[in-house]
């Protein structure tokens, strides 16, 4: 079976095991949250990786570091949400610290991604 690019990125990897993290935290919220935080967090967790996959079938690096920007932007639209959720007692504060740390190396790695891509597309002019 082929193997995409974006599947051999650490990032990827983390950001897809942080979805399946999300989820298992999300399903014991308030039904009242089904369609409100958990439907945010799930869809903006959700583009962390999709992005990531999208740019990397991109051709040009500038091309790809949007597409990384983009992902990273939805990173923090977790951490606030997050957030939101900790202080409304949604999560626990284990729960709500591990996926801070989770989130703290996915954006991390994105930094560098977008840096590097930024920086192939510069070389590339």
């Amino acid at each position: 079976m082929y193997i995409f690019s974006f599947e051999k990125l650490e990032v990827w990897v983390e950001a897809k095991d942080f979805i399946k993290y999300l989820y298992k935290i999300t399903s014991k919220f308030p039904d009242i949250e089904k369609y409100g935080l958990v439907s945010q967090l799930r869809r903006a967790s959700i583009s962390i990786a999709s992005n990531i996959a999208e740019g990397s079938a991109r051709k040009s690096y500038k091309d790809k570091a949007h597409f990384t920007t983009i992902a990273f932007g939805s990173a923090v639209e977790v951490l606030n949400q997050l957030i939101i959720s900790f202080e409304l007692n949604f999560v626990s504060e284990t729960d709500y610290l591990k996926l801070r740390e989770m989130l703290e190396s996915i954006t991390n790695k994105l930094n560098s991604l977008r840096n590097y891509q930024i920086n192939k597309s510069i070389e590339n002019k």
